[in-house]
This record gives structure tokens, C-alpha cells and sequence, in this order.
């Protein structure tokens, strides 16, 4: 350390502490929900990291919900999105409907996990898309950490949607140790009764399962991410943030369709 110039010194300090705060290279996407952003390092999304979503409930296997979330983060930033997924499933009116124009799509059809992770690993390291989205069905910690350096490498943000079947083997994944930078799970919830004949404004249940230098929560939000419930109640007992109504019951409610059949 003592040969370290000053210049030296300072750059390895922010370096430890973007690895301690979950931010690496310090960019942040604020999600513009204020309760969300207060829980998240530097108050927002961490840029250049990865993160893993998964659903919950009867929904889990098809993935339409946890697609619409990802694809309500994507749609935030400027450029070419890669997807690599396995099933051929994505419904591209359902992205365009309100969450991702399929203009900004370049597709990668893969045969199993372990090319998904291949490719996803190659298009972060690339540094061309804005964000490389793979679909899962299970994440070792070894190519957890892989993507992750493949994240820090090209400053690319990655995002690994986990699916599986409901199941012992879904919960144990659930509580596996992950490289991710967050891991959030996502579901339907009842629509909010705007007053006019039809269905309601379509919601969902997210929840942070988990933060590197953040907090955990669960927040009743607008499907889009447009508007979170301004009632919140904080349960002592675990420090997670329940929205209010929120945690006797969970719905089963489809949210607008974005895959296929």
C-alpha cells in the first residue's frame, strides 16, 4: 500500500466501496417510486450489476409477470435489449402494449440454461446492448458470479429471470445464495377499482427479497411501475414493508398478456 500514488489509493477506496454498496461503477436507474428508490443503494437500481427476478404463485412457470417487470426496467433505458430465452413464447404486442417496443429487441433462441448463460455472458461482455435479459431455470453460483463480472467487465446491466416449476426444488433456489446485486420476486394483484365499468387499473405485488447494501420490502404497485401505493405499513418483526391489504392474501389475477397461447 505504500508504494500506492494518492491517485491510486482513491480509485481502489470508491472501488471497495461500490462492491460493499451494491453499486459497481456507482450508476444508478432510479425506478421514480420513492419508497422503492429509498431502499435501494444510492436510490435506485444499481447500472453495470446483475439482477434476478423471479414470480410466484400459479404464474411462476409461464413467466409473464416477472417478463413485464424486466421489461418495465428495460424500457427505461436507451438501446438494444438482448433477450435469450429458451421457450418461444414472447408475445411481442404484449411488450408494445406498455412496456418494451420490440424494435428494441434482438432475440436469442437458445436450446438449454447452459447456452442461455452463454450468451447472456457474451452480449454483457460486448458492452453493445443496453441490458442482456436471459430466462433460467436454475443459476449455479459459479455462472451467478460469472455474469456478474461479465456485468462489471462491460458496464452492462444484466437481468436473469428464474423459471421453474412450483415445487421443493423452487424453494430451495429461492434461498440459495446468488452473486445478483438484488433478487426480487413478482405477482398479480387485484386491480385498483377506478370507478369506470371493466377490469381496473392491473397491479403487483414486488417484493426485494434481496439488497447488497440495501433493505428488503414488498410494495403494492401499478403494473409498469408507474405508481406505488401510498399507504404503507412497516412489520417490526422482519423490517420488510408491506403496502396496506397486502399481506393476507395473494391474487390470481393475469396481468396484460405478454407471452404466448
Amino acid at each position: 500500500m505504500a508504494g500506492l500514488a494518492n491517485s491510486d489509493l482513491r480509485a481502489l477506496r470508491a472501488r471497495i466501496q461500490a462492491l460493499e454498496s451494491g453499486r459497481p461503477g456507482g450508476r444508478v436507474m432510479p425506478l421514480g417510486l420513492a419508497a422503492i428508490d429509498a431502499a435501494l443503494p444510492g436510490g435506485g437500481l444499481a447500472l453495470g450489476a446483475l439482477h434476478e427476478i423471479m414470480g410466484a404463485g400459479a404464474d411462476e412457470e409461464d413467466g409473464a409477470i416477472p417478463a413485464a417487470f424486466a421489461a418495465s426496467l428495460v424500457a427505461r433505458l436507451d438501446g438494444v435489449i438482448l433477450w435469450c430465452l429458451q421457450a418461444d413464447d414472447l408475445y411481442a404486442p404484449g411488450l408494445a402494449a406498455g412496456f418494451l417496443s420490440p424494435a428494441r429487441l434482438v432475440v436469442a433462441r437458445c436450446r438449454d440454461d447452459a447456452e442461455t448463460l452463454w450468451a447472456m455472458e457474451e452480449g454483457l461482455r460486448s458492452a453493445v446492448p443496453a441490458a442482456v435479459l436471459g430466462e433460467v431455470g436454475a443459476l449455479a453460483p459459479t455462472a451467478g458470479r460469472r455474469l456478474q463480472l461479465a456485468c462489471e467487465a462491460g458496464g452492462i446491466t444484466g437481468f436473469v429471470l428464474r423459471r421453474w416449476r412450483e415445487g421443493g426444488m423452487a424453494a430451495r433456489q429461492r434461498a440459495a445464495p446468488s452473486a445478483a446485486v438484488t433478487r426480487w420476486r413478482v405477482a398479480a394483484a387485484p386491480s385498483r377499482d377506478t370507478g369506470e365499468p371493466g377490469i381496473g387499473t392491473p397491479r403487483w405485488r414486488l417484493e426485494l427479497l434481496r439488497c447488497r447494501g440495501g433493505a428488503p420490502g414488498a410494495w403494492l404497485v401499478t403494473a409498469g411501475l408507474t405508481e406505488c401505493e401510498s399507504r404503507e405499513e412497516r412489520d417490526a418483526s422482519d423490517h420488510v414493508a408491506l403496502a396496506a391489504g397486502l399481506a393476507d392474501r395473494p391474487a390470481e389475477i393475469a396481468p396484460r398478456r405478454l407471452r404466448a397461447g
